[in-house]
């Protein structure tokens, strides 16, 4: 997978653990050690969810538009108690109802009992003209949907643990967890508390499956430790962070599989000891850039988002800045849209990543919370297919495609590229991929057929250049091509 790297050199400067990932080096083991014990860190609590509060009628893209709206069974059975007025009318005549689990022919989500009919302007009906809820105004929040009070929250409990992320397809979410430079802080704990999470951290939450193989889900607390530290290492590129990551997602399926013998706290102390030594910087400088095969995912990815029945006006609008930022035209060769797109990312984006690195760090990090990462979703429930590899192919294409329409944003606004333009791209793009049933499994299957996931593809998808203040002045300056539109050509590329 990783053929481009040097062999005997190299390898001769990082220590085994890095070996098992070169073709032709076997699988060799790591260093065995009496009584290894994980590291004393600070546990890692993030609560920023709970700080989120919706800001009503000034929201600039309401979530109650543009969507279905599940109504479960205990607030339809709430709505039925309501006293004859104007408003229960109005929710009687705004829900369908699915005895037998469909509507028009379209299942329900099996957590849903009912649903609210969108009105002619594909808006809820039981909004106010200032886009507030009726239902909570006239009868308070004890009424709303489960959908509608919780949203954009997103309540996880694996290996009892209760985990609570934002979906950033709300645009106050989006802003809470992108801009905030402390999002990731560590929560201090009382003594009594911090011994307890540390003494969690050293042993696993329930005993291991029986079916002859280590389950890896009682090791849920230790795992996600060593996963948020490495989210939030700065000693480490953020795209080498999110390497490490597929390299930890394959020992760890090794393990779970029973290919290799190692016990979870061994691994987990050796990976972090490897990881504290900062031995593999300069052994991922070697890994591939291809800013060409790059793109082309990211504009696969996109297109596959575009092709929805439902795409709205603000996706739109990201999408045609961050082709005109690539340069796009109807005579657009990859060749030349890799070409504007890398002189995007020196330029535009880059520099304003330098100055605000948390952006994406929060991104990340909010991600792996939201997706139960690496466990995954289905992977989170005792006795269910578990792929970690899987998982982190699945959050490195998330990324890249984040990341590849920020680059082009940034291309289109130029030196005035700002937050709040990545608060919009990341909002409009994350209310289509966050919410799209199918986007999970299609993504995975474009990388596979991309032939993008394994190590060397993640690679490829995660790397740009980092181009020092002389390198990004002596790139020549390529012409202004703003000019979004469809375009022929290849077929790996997308039509916008």
């Amino acid at each position: 997978m990783l053929s481009n790297l040097p062999s005997s050199s190299l390898v001769r400067q990082v220590p085994r653990f890095w070996t098992d990932f070169i073709p032709g080096r076997g699988k060799l083991a790591l260093p065995h050690c009496k009584e290894r014990h994980l590291p004393q860190i600070l546990p890692i609590r993030l609560t920023y969810a709970e700080r989120f509060r919706c800001i009503g009628s000034a929201c600039e893209d309401t979530c109650c538009q543009g969507w279905s709206v599940p109504v479960d069974q205990a607030a339809y059975e709430k709505f039925l108690q309501l006293p004859a007025s104007p408003l229960r009318s109005l929710i009687e005549a705004s829900i369908l109802t699915a005895p037998q689990g469909a509507v028009d022919g379209k299942a329900f989500k099996p957590a849903s009992f009912a649903q609210i009919r969108m009105n002619g302007q594909n808006r809820c009906p039981l909004l106010t003209e200032e886009s507030l809820c009726r239902v909570q105004a006239e009868l308070g929040e004890g009424f709303l949907t489960r959908t509608c009070a919780t949203y954009p929250r997103i309540a996880n409990s694996i290996g009892g643990i209760e985990e609570t992320a934002l979906t950033l397809s709300c645009p106050e979410a989006a802003r809470l967890v992108l801009l905030d430079p402390k999002l990731l802080a560590p929560v201090r704990l009382a003594q009594k508390g911090l011994a307890a999470a540390g003494q969690a951290r050293y042993a696993p939450a329930e005993a291991a499956a029986g079916d002859g193989l280590p389950s890896l889900l009682p090791w849920f607390r230790p795992i996600r430790q060593v996963v948020l530290a490495l989210a939030g290492n700065r000693a480490y590129p953020l795209w080498q962070r999110l390497f490490l990551l597929g390299v930890f997602c394959r020992r760890l399926d090794a393990i779970a599989s029973g290919e290799l013998q190692r016990s979870i706290p061994d691994f987990l102390g050796d990976f972090e000891a490897t990881v504290a030594s900062r031995a593999l910087l300069t052994a991922m400088e070697t890994l591939p850039q291809e800013c060409a095969a790059q793109l082309d995912v990211v504009l696969r990815l996109a297109g596959m988002l575009l092709h929805r029945s439902n795409v709205r006006p603000r996706f739109v609008e990201c999408v045609q800045a961050f082709t005109a930022g690539i340069g796009n035209s109807p005579s657009a060769t990859l060749e030349s849209l890799a070409a504007h797109y890398a002189q995007a990312h020196d330029r535009y984006f880059e520099p304003f990543l330098r100055r605000h690195p948390h952006v994406l760090e929060n991104y990340l990090a909010n991600t792996i919370l939201r997706c139960r990462f690496p466990f995954g979703r289905e992977g989170a429930q005792a006795g269910a297919p578990l792929s970690m590899t899987r998982e982190c192919a699945l959050l490195t294409a998330q990324f890249a495609l984040v990341r590849g329409l920020l680059i082009g944003v940034a291309g289109f606004h130029g030196e005035a590229f700002s937050a709040a333009h990545v608060v919009h791209t990341v909002q409009a793009a994350s209310k289509h991929f966050e919410h799209h049933p199918e986007f999970s499994r299609l993504a995975y299957e474009l990388l596979v057929e991309s032939r993008m996931d394994g190590a060397r593809g993640l690679a490829i998808l995660l790397r740009n250049a980092e181009p020092d203040a002389a390198s990004r002045a002596a790139r020549p300056a390529l012409p202004e091509m703003h000019a979004p539109g469809p375009r022929e050509g290849r077929e790996v590329t997308t039509s916008f």
